[in-house]
């Protein structure tokens, strides 16, 4: 056990830690792009946050939390999904005072789940994810949706579409539920146990269900948008015209409800094709009450998340390769008993911005050029005792073998042009 990762975890090696930085990296120019900037909230919250602002009705809060007491009796949370902690952030720290709206965004934010690990989700996996406070327009629904499907589409993944739908407000959905109910009703002992469980505390997550039957005997069921109000129509009316003005592939479907309670009028996802089907890979929506239910203050909000792990998933099954960095651009070898001029070599090297480094443990010469090789360094450095006494290096370009002997002084230079 002391050897092993706990189930749903998994280590990000340092071979592969590249793509994950590759993909950061990514993510971070697309936020900056549209004027978000990066937040940091804690790992874990009170759990009260959570059983409020997702809503106590949901699996997420039933079910799939990781929730404990600390040694001061507090029951504590690590957080199942972002928005809480932001929304919790603004509050606090009243920046809802400052010139809104105030766009934030997180990354490589741990996200905690126990549930059985699946493709692209672990119990413990980690998100990316924007948030929007005090702006009310649908324009700023459609900035997020663009932002991410643009940054999916750098990335290379193919088959992207997007789904919207609007699940209302506290005006217009209560005559949806009641509609909704007598219509499940006629059908609900037929519905799997799950759907029975939502039927009387959020009959609205029964649409939501993956079993095929339940899908079937829902077809027909009674849709959001026919009993819109005028505020939630006008508002669905205006995002779909800000994409159709964007010019990418969206589809509206009345299916997509969104499994946490806090939304209100627009949920949308951005799904891809699988050889196994389609494939959410972000998922969001607006939360126009969330900021008032945990912190008294009435601002509209919008946001979304996506999975890192999910994404990398997504670019392997379609072949994408992020390419690798070099490693070391110089590896420096020695002879006899100059370790110390080769050492302080590495170091003007990487002073001079170089990534150089040398033997650790003690290889003959051969060996240090052998592992030289495995590590990928375009050029080899050699310190022999008659480089040490004239002050020189010998360079050898690993690609053609062609060498050339320059001044210690000279060599980071050196290093750069034989790289060209």
């Amino acid at each position: 056990m002391l050897t092993q990762a706990p189930k749903g975890t998994r280590d990000v090696l340092p071979a592969e830690s590249y793509r994950w930085q590759a993909l950061e990296s990514k993510m971070r120019k697309a936020a900056a792009l549209a004027g978000y900037r990066e937040v940091r909230t804690p790992v874990f919250e009170h759990t009260e946050l959570f059983a409020r602002g997702i809503g106590d009705t949901t699996d997420v809060v039933q079910k799939e939390m990781y929730t404990f007491e600390d040694k001061g009796k507090r029951s504590v949370t690590l957080k199942p999904e972002g928005t809480a902690g932001a929304v919790r952030c603004f509050v606090e720290h009243n920046l809802y005072a400052e010139p809104l709206p105030c766009k934030m965004y997180y990354l490589d934010a741990p996200i905690f789940r126990y549930e059985n690990p699946q493709s692209g989700r672990l119990r413990e996996h980690h998100q990316f994810g924007m948030e929007c406070f005090g702006a009310k327009e649908a324009t700023v629904d459609a900035e997020l949706i663009l932002t991410a499907y643009h940054l999916l589409q750098d990335l290379g993944v193919s088959n992207l579409s997007v789904e919207i739908n609007s699940i209302g407000c506290p005006n217009c959905r209560p005559v949806y539920h009641k509609r909704l109910k007598e219509f499940l009703g006629e059908r609900i002992n037929d519905m799997c146990e799950t759907c029975r469980e939502r039927f009387d505390r959020n009959p609205l997550r029964v649409l939501d269900c993956k079993e095929k039957k339940c899908q079937e005997l829902t077809k027909d069921a009674p849709s959001m948008l026919d009993l819109l109000c005028d505020e939630c129509k006008n508002h669905f009316d205006q995002l779909q015209k800000c994409l159709d003005g964007a010019g990418i592939p969206y589809r509206v479907n009345p299916r997509i409800v969104r499994g946490l309670d806090y939304y209100t009028k627009t949920v949308f996802e951005i799904v891809t094709e699988t050889p196994d089907g389609k494939l959410t890979v972000c998922g969001g929506g607006r939360y126009d009450n969330l900021v008032e239910q945990i912190g008294d203050q009435s601002i509209p909000a919008v946001g979304f998340g996506m999975g890192l792990e999910r994404v990398l998933m997504l670019l392997d099954s379609e072949g994408i390769e992020i390419p690798k960095p070099e490693w070391y651009e110089v590896f420096v070898t020695y002879m006899g008993e100059n370790q110390q001029k080769a050492f302080a070599l590495v170091q003007q090297l990487r002073a001079e911005g170089i990534k150089a480094d040398m033997d650790h443990v003690g290889r003959s010469l051969k060996a240090q050029f052998k592992y030289a090789n495995k590590t990928g360094a375009p050029v080899t450095a050699v310190i022999g005792d008659d480089e040490a006494a004239n002050g020189t290096v010998k360079l050898k370009k690993m690609s053609d073998g062609t060498e050339q002997v320059v001044k210690v002084e000279d060599a980071a230079q050196a290093v750069r042009g034989m790289k060209e």
